[in-house]
């Protein structure tokens, strides 16, 4: 009964809100009274932060098992995002209610829940450090800027990825690889960035 209370949660969240779904529309959509949802829950508050919590949380041993493996950081680094998109459609309601309802919990939930995104983020930014002074990874990458364009790229995926279009998740991983390992100039031609302000950048 939980479980379904909570899957109810989670799709009136996604579709309504959360401060537009009220406890009342929960205990009408799944058929039970407010006495039953109490039961389970303390308040809306509580729900929001199991969803928060089991989706970071299964993230973070996803990720922790692909830290264990003997892989380069090449590997680690293209697992990870991997693992990114190809949660998409098991979890992603689960994450767009994550991504979107994050403001709405109180303070000592919202550190919480901060502490373990930060343990995502810096997993992957330590991969690409490593990366980089075994040469890897070209020297001179800001890793820390380079690990939120990655997690903003794949982030995003969870709002216009749409399990019955053109691509499956698979492809889509693939492709976010080749791009953020490869990148999109063609490998015989030179192209250089110029630091924006400089005379060339203009």
């Amino acid at each position: 009964m939980k479980e379904n209370l909570l899957q109810t949660c989670i799709q009136l969240f996604e579709k309504k809100g959360f401060s537009e779904t009220s406890i009342a529309d929960i205990v009408h959509a799944h058929g039970v009274t407010k006495g039953t949802f109490y039961y389970y829950f303390t308040s809306k508050e509580q729900v929001l932060m199991t969803i928060h919590s089991r989706y970071i949380d299964g993230l973070i041993e996803q990720q922790e098992k692909i830290m264990a493996q003997s892989f380069s950081n090449i590997e680690k680094l293209e697992a990870l995002i991997d693992m990114l998109i190809m949660n998409i459609v098991p979890k992603g309601r689960s994450a767009r209610v994550f991504f979107r309802e994050l403001r709405h919990l109180s303070d000592g939930n919202l550190r919480e829940v901060r502490k373990k995104r930060d343990r995502v983020r810096y997993a992957m930014e330590e991969v690409i450090k490593q990366g980089i002074d075994s040469g890897e990874f070209r020297a001179g990458l800001e890793a820390d800027i380079v690990t939120l364009g990655i997690l903003g790229a794949c982030n995003w995926s969870y709002q216009w990825f749409q399990p019955a279009g053109p691509k499956t998740d698979k492809e889509v991983a693939t492709i976010y690889i080749d791009l953020m390992l490869n990148g999109m100039k063609d490998r015989e031609e030179e192209y250089h960035v110029a630091p924006l302000g400089s005379e060339s950048a203009g």
